[in-house]
């Protein structure tokens, strides 16, 4: 079997692999228990959770795929947009024989993961996002630039091997500076070494087109967010996120009030690489301390029907939401 190229370390974990619609799927499952589904961001893979897998596997079992296009999965020219993986979840989790999970997604597989809940209600148990997209419209200028004409050639440039090399080196000298700008480079290196495969480059280049435009996300879960009444929903942000702004957190609240908000200090665009076992306890306490969603056809035909309501002004943090200090 010929695995999808991919320049990262393997991680930990071990690797598995599944065959669906014909195109190969990476994907990592730790321990037992009630099944979380982790989502990674744009660009990356599973490996962006290693911190945290082994301490949620005390408790779950753990279900970390690399999306399509990313990772060690294929990078075919295929369907990229948020309800297509969310599809593909839905079939992944369909073939491990797991009906109803709880989904955990960041960054843009926050998007997916908002996407798989409003497609899949009656296999959503609960829904985490971390620093989620969907919830404004602004986002670093960096994505912004992957929709402009000629990234691909520019990028093509930029991961020639002897400038690739200084520049990932760079990125990963300045993030040991552990400053609120920097904290988040490690991660963004491992992001431009992948950008060395051109496939890689050119899926990502189709999921980001999907979900931004030169003014910014697109895709919202305004329109929709009343539905969550029907499901526990917790949101968490870094306090110092630069690639997606923490008062995104306070449009969460807004437009789902009943969601819990934890925002981390000291924690930029990757809480939960930044403080794992806060972050891994989150988890824990929001699970322990809700009951997973029981889907009901009438419920969820009643919230469509009553619709939208008026959103409320977004506060930092409302009354009745909790947050880290």
């Amino acid at each position: 079997m010929t695995h999808a190229l991919q320049d990262r370390p393997a991680g930990p974990h071990e690797i598995q692999y599944v065959t669906l619609h014909g195109h190969e799927r990476a994907y990592v499952k730790v321990g037992s228990g009630p099944v979380l589904l982790l989502m990674h961001g744009l660009a990356c893979d599973h490996t962006t959770w290693s911190p945290v897998i082994d301490l949620l596997a005390r408790h779950y079992t753990v279900i970390a795929p690399d999306l399509l296009g990313h990772g060690r999965s294929a990078k075919p020219r295929a369907d990229y947009s948020v309800g297509g993986y969310a599809n593909g979840m839905r079939d992944l989790l369909t073939v491990l024989g797991i009906d109803k999970v709880t989904v955990v997604g960041h960054s843009f597989g926050g998007g997916v993961a908002m996407q798989f809940a409003y497609q899949f209600p009656e296999r959503t148990e609960r829904l985490m996002l971390v620093a989620s997209g969907g919830l404004g419209p602004e986002v670093t200028p960096i994505i912004r630039a992957i929709t402009t004409p000629g990234y691909h050639q520019v990028m093509g440039l930029l991961t020639v091997p002897g400038v690739r090399h200084v520049g990932v080196a760079g990125l990963r000298a300045l993030s040991r500076a552990d400053t609120r700008t920097t904290r988040d480079l490690g991660e963004i290196a491992d992001i431009y070494e992948s950008f060395a495969d051109p496939a890689a480059r050119a899926a990502i280049r189709h999921v980001v087109r999907a979900v931004v435009d030169w003014r910014g996300q697109i895709v919202t879960m305004a329109d929709r967010a009343y539905l969550t009444e029907a499901m526990p929903m917790c949101v968490v942000w870094g306090r110092e996120d630069l690639v997606i702004p923490v008062r995104h957190a306070s449009n969460a609240a807004a437009l789902a009030p009943k969601a819990r908000i934890e925002v981390i200090p000291d924690a930029g665009h990757f809480p939960h690489k930044d403080h794992p076992e806060r972050f891994a306890r989150i988890v824990h306490d929001w699970v322990s301390s809700t009951d997973p969603a029981a889907y009901s056809r009438a419920k969820w035909r009643t919230l469509l029907k009553r619709g939208r309501p008026t959103p409320a002004a977004a506060s930092p943090l409302p009354a009745g939401t909790a947050s880290i200090a």
